[in-house]
């Protein structure tokens, strides 16, 4: 079953107008480009051509993300359940020695938003989903640092 993240209307609205906007005038964008660097000639040595490529491939990547998540998001005023840590809540936890206060989820769901946010399946985020207020639990970073973390407060955005 996939994870859904929450999204406020007026972030649903924006990113689906994104998507569109990438799949219709962005790829017809890249196109050309590339069949105009193709016309130059030898496309080993062709910067432009392997620049517009790159770009095609970055393009077709955020457009995987953005329909991944876009089928993916529940939307609404707030989420539902604000009892556990869930993707779109702001968390408030103590990680070692210090507060922190962010987003658990896609960062597309916070664009509006100054905050940090961390993807559900990064080490904080799988270490912290479905914890409550007052739980205690700890992690290890990419680094082999051990982190010890305490959630303090749950709310919505």
């Amino acid at each position: 079953m996939a994870e859904s993240t929450w999204l406020s209307k007026e972030s649903y609205e924006r990113l689906t107008a994104e998507l569109e906007s990438l799949k219709t005038t962005g790829r017809a964008e890249i196109a050309e480009r590339i069949e105009a660097a193709r016309s130059e000639g030898d496309l080993s040595e062709n910067g432009g051509y392997h620049a517009a490529r790159e770009e095609q491939s970055k393009m077709e990547g955020r457009i995987q993300e953005l329909t991944y998540l876009l089928n993916h998001a529940e939307v609404g005023d707030n989420p539902t359940d604000i009892e556990k840590v869930a993707p779109g809540l702001i968390i408030t936890a103590q990680v070692n020695e210090n507060q922190k206060r962010f987003m658990l989820g896609a960062r597309e769901a916070s664009a509006d938003m100054d905050i940090d946010v961390y993807p559900q399946t990064a080490p904080l985020g799988a270490a912290i989903l479905g914890l409550r207020v007052g739980d205690k639990t700890s992690y290890t970073a990419p680094n082999g640092k051990e982190f010890q973390v305490e959630i303090l407060n749950i709310e919505t955005i």
